[in-house]
């Protein structure tokens, strides 16, 4: 289900705390995960999720020697992990509230060297059968907290 979510211009608080924004951002991986794919889990449906969250990066900066340093999640993220089982509910659940914006990265993404392929073995498969490498989930903080309950983060 894809969802407007994002940030409306007057709610960027960049001098608040991230506890502060109306939205909260989680990536949950998948637990069994080398760190290397792990890694590369989380940086793919952030990419992903960023492209699609308005008000989501905050301004650039330049250094005192004039190297630029884009914007970076001016209301965070937190990097969770959960198993395989759980990472399929939490995907349903954020998918099924119709205030939170998911993004997720099937095993196939990672099993695959050819988009085509990785679209084509994702579109034969059951939304049940699918192992989720990743979940990004935006949404109101109360809502992303039922979802992702008391998971601990990444480590």
């Amino acid at each position: 289900m894809t969802t407007e979510v994002g940030f409306a211009p007057d709610e960027i608080d960049t001098s608040a705390p991230t506890r502060a924004a109306r939205l909260k951002w989680v990536i949950v991986v998948n637990d069994s995960l080398s760190p290397g794919l792990a890694v590369n889990a989380a940086s793919c449906v952030s990419a992903a999720t960023s492209q699609h969250i308005a008000g989501l990066l905050g301004e650039g900066v330049v250094d005192l020697d004039g190297s630029d340093h884009p914007g970076l999640p001016w209301a965070g993220c937190s990097v969770l992990e959960a198993d395989v089982d759980s990472l399929r509910v939490i995907r349903a659940k954020a998918d099924a509230h119709p205030e939170t914006f998911v993004v997720d990265m099937p095993a196939a993404a990672q099993q695959t060297r050819v988009y085509d392929e990785y679209r084509a073995a994702v579109a034969e498969s059951s939304g049940d059968a699918i192992d989720y490498y990743a979940v990004s989930i935006v949404g109101p903080r109360n809502a992303v907290d039922r979802i992702v309950k008391r998971l601990s983060l990444l480590g």
